[in-house]
């Protein structure tokens, strides 16, 4: 009973400590296209956000932005987290662009949007490739990225 005890309180004080390093991971990134309007879905369901977001990659005109929605989990060090988008667009010659949002890490996992304005779009093009990550400052976290990237 006592070795039960003394490991317990042990995990308990292990756990309590909050003076160690950051810790994240990305879970999910959807690149969602906006139209005129901002609008990714036309209704609340997966299917609805999916069929039009179908309607708007068969009909780029259409298109005015983009916005990335991430899923991550993690937990801050000394410093903030910073969520970081990189983007390669189709138009030939320009430059890829870089998106950074400051990152409030929660109980569990989050969502974060970081979307990329209508001009910057009209610059880019269609979104070709991309990378997400996560930093604690100038330290990698987490990463992941398109099968192009």
């Amino acid at each position: 009973m006592r070795l039960f005890v003394a490991t317990f309180l042990s995990f308990i004080a292990l756990t309590a400590i909050d003076g160690r390093a950051a810790e994240a991971s990305i879970i999910k990134v959807l690149p969602h296209y906006l139209d005129e309007e901002g609008r990714h879905t036309l209704g609340p369901g997966l299917l609805d956000r999916d069929t039009y977001q179908a309607l708007l990659r068969r009909t780029p005109a259409k298109i005015r932005a983009v916005r990335f929605d991430i899923k991550w989990s993690g937990r801050a060090g000394a410093q903030p987290l910073t969520l970081r988008i990189e983007a390669r667009g189709s138009k030939a010659g320009s430059a890829p662009v870089t998106l950074e949002a400051a990152a409030q890490p929660g109980f569990l996992s989050d969502w974060t949007a970081i979307s990329l304005a209508p001009a910057a779009y009209q610059e880019l093009g269609q979104i070709e490739a991309w990378r997400a990550t996560v930093w604690d400052g100038k330290t990698l976290l987490a990463e992941q990225k398109s099968f192009l990237w």
